[in-house]
């Protein structure tokens, strides 16, 4: 978890001119001055400890640390919300006003009844919805696919984050119980287990060790997985991190692929399954390399990619001639935690940021997984914690 400098004091600054509108506001219609004093030292009380807040050693302290940061933070953004729709619906109520006429005040009562709606659907959000999970199933028709890999299920999963749930493994326990209900052939995970360290793993590692599937479970790395986002007091404490984290996923059962590939076999037929370390666009660094994972991408063998970043398939798979890659798996985005109607602002991030593309030959898709965990804010609006089901069929 990274604290941008130059957003926070733009996000403070639109906050202490909403925090004067409404003081200002509540000064010239109220006839107590009760109102306009809770407003006055409700907000210092608020700056006093995002003050604090953003002292805290959020990097290089504990898990406690990190967290108490977030839930702060979150709670700060949702007041900082609501007070935004509530102005935003006052000032236009009050137009008129520049035309010598009266404030319209229904509507200010409705800007207020909306920003009541917006602070409960933000920790609905928060203490609700990130708890649930949705099953999305997609068909995928690839070209010359194995005819005993028609039907293939694929589950996949990704960006669980476990850090953010602490040692609490209830969401976690019920995820791999739902998970192994779609009796998969294949369980693949794209990508950012943990926050920042491995030891947030430890409490789910009897949990995640769980999940079954005929051919078993291949997981890759996502860009928090390296620990890039932690303090280390030495470059081999950090490698060490990774090391560990490496060890406790192939404990787990789970094959981990490092830029190296898999061939899954049925009765004589086979595909291969390609997993590559975190490669996107920056800031995020690069570790993965699409050449080392498999020598001959060109071949007829049926492939299947994963690869944390979405981006990544843009640069090198999609309208791609010499990239036989039929199915390219990534998460990354989270939608940015919320999707409302379709909608969510990680399209402004990303072109490819939830649910099933292809490319202009519609020879290479591409699944984008909105995750199952968070980080950053701890809700998800909309965006429910995602399982895909992916079942590869023959074309008709």
């Amino acid at each position: 978890m990274r604290i941008p400098v130059m957003p926070l004091l733009i996000m403070v600054l639109i906050s202490l001119l909403i925090d004067l509108y409404i003081y200002l506001a509540a000064r010239k219609r109220c006839r107590s001055a009760l109102p306009g004093k809770i407003q006055l030292w409700s907000a210092i009380g608020l700056y006093a400890l995002l003050a604090v807040t953003v002292c805290l050693p959020f990097r290089s302290g504990g898990e406690a640390v990190l967290k108490s940061v977030m839930w702060i933070l979150f709670s700060f953004f949702s007041i900082l919300i609501t007070k935004a729709v509530f102005v935003i619906v006052d000032l236009l109520a009050s137009i008129p006003g520049l035309f010598g006429h009266k404030r319209i005040k229904w509507l200010s009562v409705a800007g207020g009844a909306l920003a009541v709606v917006v602070f409960l659907l933000i920790w609905w959000g928060a203490l609700v919805n990130r708890f649930r999970s949705k099953v999305n199933e997609v068909d995928v028709y690839v070209e010359n696919l194995p005819e005993k890999f028609d039907g293939y299920r694929i589950v996949q999963i990704s960006d669980l984050h476990v850090g953010t749930f602490g040692s609490d493994t209830t969401f976690v326990s019920r995820l791999v119980d739902r998970i192994n209900s779609e009796n998969a052939d294949l369980i693949v995970f794209t990508g950012d287990i943990v926050n920042r360290r491995t030891s947030e793993l430890i409490p789910h590692i009897a949990l995640l060790s769980r999940l079954d599937a005929a051919d078993g479970v291949i997981s890759i790395f996502g860009n928090h997985d390296y620990g890039d986002y932690s303090e280390w007091p030495s470059e081999k404490a950090k490698s060490d991190n990774l090391d560990n984290l490496k060890k406790l996923q192939r404990e787990m059962g789970w094959d981990l692929l490092l830029n190296e590939n898999r061939t899954i076999y049925r009765e004589g037929d086979s595909i291969s399954v390609i997993g590559v370390e975190n490669v996107g666009d920056p800031p995020f660094t690069i570790y993965g390399s699409l050449p080392d994972s498999y020598e001959n991408l060109s071949d007829s063998v049926t492939k299947i990619l994963l690869t944390h970043n979405p981006v990544h398939w843009s640069m090198e798979i999609a309208d791609k001639k010499d990239a036989n890659v039929a199915l390219t798996l990534s998460g990354h985005t989270h939608a940015m935690q919320i999707e409302l109607f379709g909608l969510s602002p990680a399209a402004f991030r990303y072109k490819e940021w939830g649910g099933l593309y292809s490319d202009t030959s519609d020879k290479h898709y591409l699944y984008v997984n909105i995750g199952a965990g968070t980080v950053g804010f701890p809700m998800r609006i909309g965006a429910t914690p995602e399982i895909t089901v992916i079942t590869l069929k023959k074309p008709d």
